[in-house]
């Protein structure tokens, strides 16, 4: 192998380190506030402040777990973006 040829596997191996390591930075930084986000939602239980229905609450649920099954379809299987659209 030249050098030339040893620089471009180099390169290739650093490129897929480096995408690795993007990933991680964003999967963390990226799951941590989804599970904040939840949590909000969560603090709409205060039925001293809030008015709600067990109707709400499963469509909430349900939403949640809907996409969380459509964010691992798309993961596992590299599908394409859907559009995001919620109403109680």
């Amino acid at each position: 192998m030249d050098t030339n040829s040893s620089a471009k596997v180099m390169s290739i191996r650093r490129s897929s380190r480096d995408k690795r390591a993007k990933f991680v930075e964003l999967a963390q930084s990226r799951t941590t506030n989804a599970i904040r986000a939840i949590r909000v939602i969560g603090k709409l239980g205060n039925p001293a402040a809030y008015d709600y229905t067990e109707s709400d609450v499963k469509k909430i649920a349900s939403a949640l777990t809907k996409e969380v099954d459509a964010l691992r379809t798309r993961m596992l299987t590299r599908g394409t973006k859907e559009s995001v659209e919620f109403k109680l």
